[in-house]
């Protein structure tokens, strides 16, 4: 930080981030010229063959080139070790040495050309392991070439061009954007932001159709990303520095508190209605919820026996038997949950596979054990679901008897209202509930299909005023206070460990941005060194690194303002650098509206060390929690494996049983001893 600027634009790169790919070309490097040296003192300099003039002057040459690489990329890889992520001074030689050791790919481009010349030409005669060796030198220039051009291609910032700068100096921070030029400035910016987005979108979402719907979605989440990284110059590396030291930071912390206690009934929940009887409903809703994901988590959860399971009943013709189903076309999806769940055919009242935005698949059954109308939505499995989780900007959603802002998460809302128009404007519920009319209708999902499910029930609780919803994982960014309040009657949200989902939200990211910039700046160690440290640590644990937490008041008051370019600008206010001091919750100085988890929380944790071999017994607690202890993202190696669906139903199980369970199970039927 900040990205380093060469041939005049600036790069997605810094100047410290070439101490790795700068080691790794030198050992190649010093092993090629190694190898040379070795062939030219074999042979003594004279080499009875033909073209044995053109092939001396190769290997002198290809010594010479090759000794002045090593040179480079030695003094490249030492400035780049100096310093720190927020101290580029040291190595402010570094873009002359990139120069260097870019004008020493032409010689050996023309080297390689040469040697490739003489193979063809004159090499016949030769010892064979001679020109074995220059094929294979040819060959290694090349490969350098091309991965060097693929790197080059992936650290081009299509915004990195110079920008003009005003014509009087200012102090630090201080900038007139109220004049004309600035203000046109700055549009100009933010529209090129969010045109490289929309393109980057495009690009990794080629194989999508591109019609209205899917333009209005990637321009949203241009908007979004662009706004959200306009006002940082953090390259990748610092964010990957930055979460390491995160990570170690956090699980000091972790280690220094005082044992949580554990409530054993929701402050809100009927009396009489313990933990361990929620507990059991949530372990029989989340088959349905993992179950509504399809074949592929099947297989997945089932890896020696799913597939030959399926195998009869895929690629079969079922159209007549299978009339209710829709959007599978072999079979298979709709033979993995009957698997799954354990129902029969006639126990299915409707059943959708169809995806597009907004339009996500879900199922409803009848489940004759709970006496329930069951509604299953399905999470996060493609592109398309993908964008719908990150059309995360807030849309009205206005709900009667309920005071205060109603607002959702614009994405989850839409996929929500399309099920809801299934549901009741295609007569599906009125159908289940003519057939039992005495059961209860129970909504769950998992992911993106808990966020949905959850908003679903908002929408169907006056006209189902019994109805339940256990949404799993659900997204943390989901509902506004109010409408967060409203839902602790009727659903309740299970959440995993360190799990990141229901822990993602806007406000909680830029919460997350501070934090990054705050612990980088504070620590006086250079970034090869924080990420081996980092690695060495996520790999084989050990004690947290210990770093300063507190910044003297230069560091804070530099630091308090966006970084563009090589130097701090204050282009808009942000959120993020209000106070890189203040620990304060993001909701409270967040520019971005607050959005909360649905109901109430039911956490499930581990008890014990963190880090245990893989065949140790584990032992879970699940313990009453509150929108709040999410509000700020917890960096974990498990961050993402607590978000798995086949774990929720793990630990889930585990604390309905007594049969032990290890770290290393096979199937989702495995369990633990618990503690609840």
């Amino acid at each position: 930080m900040p990205g380093m600027v060469v041939f005049g634009r600036r790069w997605g790169i810094a100047s410290d981030d070439l101490v790795f790919p700068g080691s790794f070309e030198l050992f190649i490097r010093v092993v090629w010229w190694i190898g040379t040296m070795i062939l030219f003192t074999y042979h003594k300099g004279h080499f009875d063959c033909n073209g044995r003039g053109v092939l001396h002057s190769y290997l002198v040459g290809l010594l010479v080139v090759l000794a002045l690489i090593i040179l480079s990329l030695c003094a490249i890889v030492y400035v780049s070790a100096q310093g720190t992520i927020t101290n580029p001074g040291p190595r402010r030689s570094m873009p002359a040495l990139v120069y260097l050791r870019a004008l020493l790919y032409i010689p050996e481009l023309v080297w390689a050309c040469l040697g490739a010349v003489w193979v063809s030409d004159d090499s016949k005669g030769c010892d064979p392991a001679t020109v074995g060796a220059v094929i294979a030198a040819v060959i290694a220039s090349w490969i350098i070439l091309v991965f060097t051009v693929i790197g080059v291609i992936f650290v081009f910032d299509p915004l990195g061009d110079p920008r003009p700068q005003p014509a009087t100096m200012e102090p630090l921070g201080v900038r007139d954007l109220q004049s004309s030029e600035g203000t046109q400035f700055l549009s100009t910016a933010r529209s090129l932001a969010v045109k490289v987005w929309e393109s980057r979108l495009r690009l990794l979402c080629c194989c999508l159709p591109q019609d209205e719907s899917h333009r209005a979605a990637f321009s949203s989440i241009a908007q979004l990303f662009s706004s959200f990284f306009s006002d940082t110059d953090l390259v990748p590396s610092d964010i990957a520095a930055g979460l390491a030291l995160l990570h170690q930071e956090q699980d000091k912390m972790e280690k220094s508190r005082d044992p949580e206690v554990i409530i054993t009934h929701s402050p809100s929940s009927p009396i009489g209605e313990d933990l361990e009887a929620e507990l059991e409903k949530a372990a029989h809703c989340m088959q349905f919820a993992a179950a509504a994901y399809g074949w592929p988590l099947y297989i997945y959860s089932n890896p020696c026996t799913g597939l030959c399971k399926l195998s009869g009943d895929c690629c079969r013709s079922r159209a007549a038997e299978y009339e209710i189903v829709g959007g599978d076309h072999l079979g298979c999806h709709f033979s993995s949950i009957l698997q799954s769940t354990g129902l029969q055919y006639r126990d299915f009242i409707f059943v959708s596979f169809h995806n597009q935005i907004y339009e996500i698949p879900f199922f409803v059954a009848l489940d004759h054990k709970r006496e329930a109308v069951l509604v299953a939505v399905r999470g996060t499995l493609s592109l398309k679901d993908a964008l719908t989780d990150l059309s995360a900007e807030c849309e009205n959603l206005p709900i009667d008897g309920v005071s205060g802002a109603c607002y959702a998460h614009k994405g989850i809302c839409q996929a929500a209202t399309y099920i809801y128009k299934k549901l009741v404007n295609d007569g599906i519920l009125n159908q289940a509930f003519s057939i039992a009319p005495e059961y209860k209708l129970v909504i769950t999902g998992h992911s993106l299909g808990a966020g949905a499910a959850s908003v679903l029930a908002i929408l169907l609780r006056s006209s189902f005023p019994t109805l339940q919803c256990y949404a799993f994982s659900p997204p943390g960014g989901l509902l506004s206070k109010a409408l967060a309040d409203y839902s602790k009657d009727f659903v309740i949200s299970v959440v995993l460990g360190k799990d990141l989902v229901p822990r993602l939200s806007i406000p909680n990211m830029e919460d997350l941005k501070r934090r990054i910039l705050k612990i980088v700046s504070n620590c006086n160690k250079p970034k090869y060194r924080i990420l081996l440290q980092g690695c060495w640590y996520e790999l084989f644990g050990g004690d947290p690194d210990d770093f300063p937490t507190e910044m003297d008041n230069r560091r804070e008051e530099e630091l308090s303002q966006p970084l563009l370019g090589e130097e701090s600008l204050m282009i808009r206010h942000s959120s993020s650098y209000q106070s890189l001091a203040s620990d304060d919750s993001p909701a409270h100085t967040a520019a971005n509206l607050p959005l909360f988890l649905p109901g109430r929380i039911l956490h499930i944790t581990e008890d014990g060390p963190s880090r245990r071999s893989c065949f140790s017994q584990v032992r879970y607690r699940a313990d009453w929690s509150n929108e709040m202890a999410f509000r700020s993202i917890l960096i974990s190696p498990r961050m993402l494996a607590d978000h798995l669906p086949d774990a929720v139903l793990r630990a889930l199980n585990s604390l309905t049983s007594d049969r032990p369970f290890s770290l290393c199970p096979s199937s989702l039927n495995n369990s633990q001893h618990n503690t609840i």
